[in-house]
C-alpha cells in the first residue's frame, strides 16, 4: 500500500477509499507514523465529501492514530456519524475497532457490547471473515457470541447492489476491469470499485475465488476481445 500510495496510482478515488486499510495496518503493527501522510490526505477528502459515513471513518482512524487518553473520543464521534445512515459495512468496522481498543483496555464489558454489534453486522451481511475476527475478539473477552446466524433470505448475494452484482457476475467468468467496463459503459477504476466493495460482502478477497460462486442464472456475457 505504501508503494502505491507513492506511485502514479496514489491518487485515484479507489486508493483513496483504501486509506482507511492503510492507517488500520499501520496502528496494528505499532507503526502509525507511517500512516500520517495518506491519511491527512483522506481526512481532507472525508471534510470535502459532506458525507457522515466518509466522516466517520475519518473519526476511525484518528481513534486508531491518536493517543490512548484521545482514541475514546474519537471513537464516539465515529459511531454517533454511523448513527445517521450509509455504508453498515464500515459502522461494523468500526464497532469492532473500538472493541478490540475496550478490550485491550481492559473493559470487557464495554469492549462485548461493540464486538457483539460488530458480529451482528458482519454476519447480516455474509461478511464471513469480518464475521470471524469479530467472533474471535469476543471470546476473548469472555462475553459469548449471540449473534444470530444470516437468514436465508439474507444470502451475500442478496447484499449486493444491482451494480455490483454484474461487475462480480462478470468478473467470475475472468473478464479484466477492462473488458467488465466496455460492457457495462462503466470506468475500470469504478469497476475496481464495485469489486473492492462486493468482496467482504461475499465472504471472499480475491477475483479467483468469485469463480467458486454460483450466481444463478444471468443473461450478462463479455466479449473477450474487448
Amino acid at each position: 500500500m505504501a508503494r502505491v500510495l507513492d506511485g502514479p496510482l496514489g491518487h485515484t478515488v479507489i486508493v483513496t477509499f483504501a486509506i482507511a486499510d492503510h492507517v488500520e495496518a499501520c496502528a496494528r503493527l505499532n507503526e502509525p507514523h507511517r500512516a500520517t501522510s495518506a491519511f491527512a490526505r483522506f481526512d481532507a477528502w472525508a471534510a470535502a465529501s459532506g458525507r457522515p459515513w466518509a466522516a466517520a471513518v475519518a473519526h476511525r482512524c484518528h481513534a486508531l492514530l491518536a493517543p490512548r487518553d484521545q482514541a475514546e473520543a474519537h471513537f464516539d464521534s465515529a459511531l454517533a456519524l454511523h448513527s445517521r445512515g450509509g455504508r453498515p459495512f464500515e459502522r461494523a468496522r468500526t464497532q469492532l475497532m473500538y472493541g478490540e481498543w475496550l478490550r485491550r483496555a481492559r473493559r470487557r464489558a464495554d469492549a462485548g457490547a461493540q464486538l457483539s454489534a460488530a458480529l451482528t453486522g458482519f454476519t447480516a451481511m455474509g461478511a464471513a471473515p469480518w464475521a470471524e475476527r469479530a467472533r474471535t475478539e469476543l471470546a476473548a473477552t469472555g462475553v459469548p457470541a449471540t449473534a444470530p446466524a444470516r437468514r436465508a433470505d439474507t444470502a451475500p448475494l442478496d447484499t449486493l447492489t444491482p451494480q455490483e452484482l454484474q461487475v462480480v457476475r462478470l468478473a467470475a467468468t475472468g473478464a479484466t476491469n477492462r473488458q467488465i467496463g466496455a460492457q457495462l459503459f462503466l470506468s475500470p477504476r469504478t469497476v475496481g470499485f464495485h469489486l473492492y466493495k462486493a468482496y467482504p460482502k461475499l465472504g471472499v478477497s480475491s477475483r479467483a475465488e468469485l469463480a467458486g460462486i454460483d450466481f444463478g442464472p444471468s443473461r450478462d456475457r463479455i466479449r473477450h476481445d474487448a
